[in-house]
C-alpha cells in the first residue's frame, strides 16, 4: 500500500512538473543553485555525523586493498554488485545536463569541492549506520536521518529532486534544438520562455513525449531497483560515449601526444568497461529501457538525416545553370509583374532547380527575386551585423539576389517583419556599395556552362563550414558582402544606385510574397529494401507529422505560394 502512495505521489509531482513546463524557469531559476547546495550540504552533513556517531573504522574503505578483498571474496555476485553500486553515482549526472548553461570553472569548482566530497561523506555515513543497523538496508538513507531533521531533508530532498528533473528536462530541449540545427531531428516547434535567456526553451512535442515516458517507467515498473537498473545502465552507456568522444577530441582539437592517450583510454575503459558489463546482466531487470528508447530516437534521428540529405544531394545535382538563366533575358520568359518575390531553397550557391519547375508551370514571375537559404552554422551564434550574405545573380537588370542568413545553433531564428525589415535594409546597402565597385557580377562567378569557379567554391563553401573570424572582408572580384562592411559605405549615390533603390523599393510596398518548395521524396523502383523502408516509411511519416515550411519559416498564409515538385532517389 505504501509503495503505491509513493507511486502515485511521484506521477502527480511528474505531470505537475512538465505542466508547468510552457511558463519557463525564468521566475524560479534563481531558486535551483541554493536548493541543490543546500542538499548536498546535508546529506555530507548527515555522513559525517553518522561517521562520528556509528563507526569511525569505515573510513578504511577508502584504501585500495578493501577492493581487492571485496572481489576475491564474492566472486561472480561481487562483479554482478557493480550494477547496485553504479546507483551511487546516478543521479550526480543530472547536473552535467545544463553543462552548456555555465562555465566551465564553475562546474570544475561545484565537482570538486562540493559535489564529490559531500557524496563520500553521505555513502560513508550510510556504511556507518548499516555496520551497526544492517537490517535496515532497504531504506537506509532515510534511517539514518536524525529525527529531529527528517522532514526537513525530505522535503529537501523532493525538492532537489525536481531541480534534477528540471535540468534533465531543459536539457533534452537544448539537445533536440541543437539535433534540429544540424538536420538531424524533424521539425518541431521551438518556443523561447526568456527574454534574457536564449537557452530556456520549450518544446510541446518534445516535452509531452517525455512526460508520457516518465509517467510510464514510473507507473509501469512500480520497483525502485527496476528504475534504478535503467537508470545506471543510461549512465554508463554515457560514460562510455562521452569516453570515447573525449579521445577524438584529444586526438583531434588538443592534439595530444598518443601515450596520453592511451593511458587516458586505457584507465577510462577498464573503469567503465568494468561496470558496463555488470549492468548487461541487469537488462532484463529495467535495463531494456533505455536501449529500447534510445534505439527509437537512433531510428528516427538516422532515417530523418538520411531523407533530408537525399533531398539536399537532388537538389545540389539539379540546380540551373546560370547559361540557362541568361538565356531566358531579363523577362525570364515571363511576365514580370510588381512586387518582390522570396523564394526559399536550402541552396547557398547556384539556382534551385524548384525555380525552374516554377517558371516553366506560371506564366509570371516577380519583377524582384530573392533567393533566401537559411543556413545553421556548426557555432554558438553569430552576430546580428554579420546575419545576412547579399549576392546579385546575373546582370543587374534580372533584378535577381541571393540572401544567405546565418544563424549559430543557439540563435533564435523568426521570419517576422523585424527579419524582413533587415533583409531589405541590407540588401539597400548592398546595392549602394555595388555601385562603387567594379566586376560585382555573378558571372564573374560563373562560367557559361553552368560550372562555378573556385573562388565561388571557397566563398559559399555550402554554408556548412564557419569561418574561425567572421570579420567582413570585401574584394573586387567577391559580390557577398556582410552587413558591417556595408554600413562603412561611401553615401555618395549614382543615378543607376538611386533608380535601382527607387524600384526596389516600389516593388517592397506593392507586395512581398513568399514562395516555397514543397518537395516529396520517394524511392526509385530499383532502390535497396532498406531505402525504401527509410524513405517511403519513416521519412514520409516524419514529414507528414512535423511542421511543414511555412511553419518553419513563420510564413503569413496570406503571402504563400506552394510550389510542389516530386523526386527520385
Amino acid at each position: 500500500m505504501t509503495s503505491d502512495i509513493v507511486v502515485f505521489v511521484a506521477v502527480v509531482i511528474l505531470v505537475g512538473l512538465f505542466c508547468m513546463q510552457h511558463q519557463g524557469i525564468d521566475r524560479v531559476g534563481w531558486l535551483f543553485a541554493p536548493i541543490v547546495l543546500l542538499w548536498f550540504l546535508l546529506i555530507g552533513g548527515i555522513g559525517i555525523f553518522n561517521i562520528l556517531k556509528y563507526d569511525k573504522e569505515v573510513l578504511k574503505a577508502f584504501s585500495p586493498v578493501y577492493i581487492y578483498r571485496y572481489f576475491k571474496k564474492g566472486g561472480k555476485d561481487g562483479w554482478l554488485s557493480l550494477g547496485g553500486i553504479m546507483l551511487s553515482i546516478t543521479g550526480t549526472e543530472a547536473l552535467f545536463a545544463d553543462l552548456s548553461h555555465f562555465p566551465v570553472l564553475s562546474i570544475q569548482i561545484a565537482f570538486t569541492a562540493i559535489v564529490f566530497p559531500c557524496l563520500i561523506f553521505a555513502y560513508s555515513g550510510q556504511a556507518a549506520y548499516l555496520l551497526k543497523n544492517p537490517n535496515h538496508v532497504v531504506d537506509a538513507f532515510y534511517r539514518s536521518i536524525p529525527d529531529s531533521i527528517y522532514w526537513p531533508v525530505l522535503i529537501v530532498a523532493t525538492a532537489a529532486a525536481v531541480v534534477a528533473s528540471q535540468a534533465t528536462i531543459s536539457a533534452t530541449f537544448s539537445l533536440i534544438k541543437q539535433a534540429l540545427a544540424l538536420d538531424c531531428f524533424p521539425r518541431v516547434k521551438i518556443v523561447h520562455t526568456s527574454e534574457k535567456f536564449l537557452s530556456q526553451i520549450y518544446i510541446p512535442d518534445i516535452n509531452w513525449i517525455l512526460m508520457i515516458l516518465c509517467v510510464a517507467v514510473t507507473a509501469g515498473f512500480k520497483n525502485q531497483s527496476q528504475i534504478g537498473n535503467a537508470s545506471g545502465t543510461a549512465v554508463v552507456i554515457v560514460m562510455l560515449v562521452t569516453t570515447l568522444l573525449m579521445i577524438l577530441i584529444m586526438l583531434l582539437v588538443w592534439r595530444c601526444h598518443w601515450i596520453i592517450v592511451v593511458i587516458f583510454t586505457g584507465l577510462s575503459l577498464i573503469v567503465e568497461g568494468t561496470y558496463f558489463s555488470s549492468v548487461l546482466c541487469k537488462v532484463n531487470q529495467g535495463g531494456w529501457v533505455p536501449l529500447v528508447i534510445a534505439a527509437a530516437f537512433f531510428v528516427i534521428m538516422y532515417a530523418w538525416h538520411y531523407g533530408t540529405m537525399k533531398r539536399y544531394e537532388f537538389e545540389m545535382h539539379s540546380k540551373v545553370s546560370m547559361a540557362w538563366v541568361l538565356g531566358l533575358g531579363p523577362s525570364l520568359g515571363l511576365v514580370r509583374v510588381p512586387g518582390i518575390g522570396l523564394v526559399y531553397t536550402e541552396l547557398a550557391r547556384g539556382v534551385p532547380h524548384i525555380f525552374s519547375h516554377f517558371i516553366t508551370n506560371l506564366p509570371a514571375i516577380h519583377s524582384v527575386v530573392v533567393f533566401v537559404c537559411v543556413k545553421y552554422l556548426p557555432v554558438y551564434t553569430v552576430p546580428e551585423d554579420e546575419r545576412f550574405l547579399i549576392k546579385r545573380i546575373g546582370p543587374r537588370n534580372f533584378r535577381m539576389f541571393r540572401c544567405v542568413a546565418r544563424y549559430g545553433y543557439k540563435d533564435l531564428h523568426r521570419k517576422d517583419e523585424k527579419f524582413e525589415k533587415r533583409l531589405f535594409d541590407s540588401l539597400f546597402m548592398f546595392i549602394r556599395l555595388e555601385s562603387m565597385m567594379d566586376g560585382c557580377s555573378d558571372s564573374d562567378d560563373y562560367s557559361l556552362n553552368g560550372q562555378q569557379t573556385e573562388q565561388s567554391r571557397d566563398m559559399n563553401d555550402n554554408g556548412n563550414k564557419a569561418s574561425s573570424t567572421m570579420n567582413a572582408t570585401i574584394s573586387s572580384g567577391d559580390s557577398i558582402v556582410p552587413l558591417d562592411a556595408i554600413r562603412s559605405a561611401s553615401q555618395v549615390s549614382s543615378p543607376v544606385e538611386i533608380d535601382e533603390l527607387e524600384f526596389l523599393s516600389n516593388c517592397r510596398d506593392t507586395g512581398v510574397v513568399h514562395i516555397l518548395g514543397n518537395t516529396v521524396v520517394t524511392t526509385s523502383r530499383e532502390s535497396k529494401f532498406y531505402k525504401k523502408v527509410a524513405i517511403d516509411y519513416i521519412y514520409a511519416f516524419l514529414r507528414k507529422i512535423c511542421r511543414g515550411n511555412s511553419a518553419v519559416f513563420n510564413v503569413p498564409h496570406e503571402n504563400l505560394l506552394n510550389v510542389g515538385q516530386i523526386i527520385r532517389v
